[in-house]
């Protein structure tokens, strides 16, 4: 597997399975510190699957999944995120009859004195300071999404796992919550981005899996693989 850090999370030979189902085979994949790593795939690929697989909101039929060197297969979530790792879901699941500053101290819940400063958070997403007293449900869809990323950053976890954070969003908006991830990036925090918006995935990470029918067929630089005539034409139509 291509890696420029030491694995931060690594994944090593995953098959999950619902009832008689098989619906991950055999998936390995790692994240370097500091990286940004995308994982594509079509829906019904298994990509929500391996992420419930990292949170123990399933557990694998074989395999393991180790943070810092350490199995972490198919503990509790609250165990998972105590490691410091992070999820920033799909569809964001706020709590939209709270307000932005409620959602993002119900992201601190289970921290251990590593709390992030609400104004820490504030100076990375000025609109959600202008927003603090709003409900989250009366926001826009990008402003939701920062929202949510922001709620996960408040436990400083060392990694995050954004789950189709362009989903239902306009390609401007998606532009912006893309670029503020690897603005997120630079600062140090590691991230494995699902995603479906190929081009730009690809365009802001680091390294690259692409998941299909429940088996990564391809791995790579995400640069390299933007530039492959098959990725292009089955994912960009190009």
């Amino acid at each position: 597997m291509l890696t420029q850090n030491a694995p931060l999370l690594e994944i090593r030979q995953l098959n999950v399975s619902y009832a008689n189902l098989q619906v991950l085979w055999d998936v390995s994949l790692s994240i370097g510190e500091g990286e940004i790593v995308t994982l594509l795939g079509a829906n019904g690929a298994g990509k929500t699957s391996l992420v419930q697989s990292i949170f123990g909101l399933n557990k694998p039929r074989s395999g393991s999944i180790l943070f810092r060197g350490k199995a972490i297969t198919g503990i509790a979530p609250y165990d998972v995120v105590r490691q410091g790792i992070m999820l920033v879901p799909e569809k964001r699941e706020l709590f939209p009859k709270m307000t932005v500053r409620e959602n993002l101290m119900l992201g601190s819940y289970s921290h251990t004195g590593n709390m992030a400063d609400i104004g820490e958070i504030y100076a990375l997403f000025p609109a959600l300071q202008e927003r603090t007293d709003q409900l989250a449900g009366t926001l826009s869809g990008g402003e939701q999404q920062m929202l949510a990323i922001a709620r996960a950053l408040m436990a400083r976890p060392s990694m995050i796992v954004l789950d189709e954070p362009s989903l239902g969003l306009s390609p401007l908006l998606v532009t912006t919550v893309l670029d503020s991830v690897q603005s997120l990036n630079k600062g140090g925090l590691t991230i494995l981005l699902v995603e479906q918006n190929v081009q730009h995935a690809l365009e802001i990470s680091h390294r690259a899996y692409i998941l299909e029918n429940g088996r990564i067929t391809r791995e790579g630089f995400a640069s390299e693989l933007l530039k492959d005539d098959q990725i292009r034409e089955a994912y960009l139509g190009l």
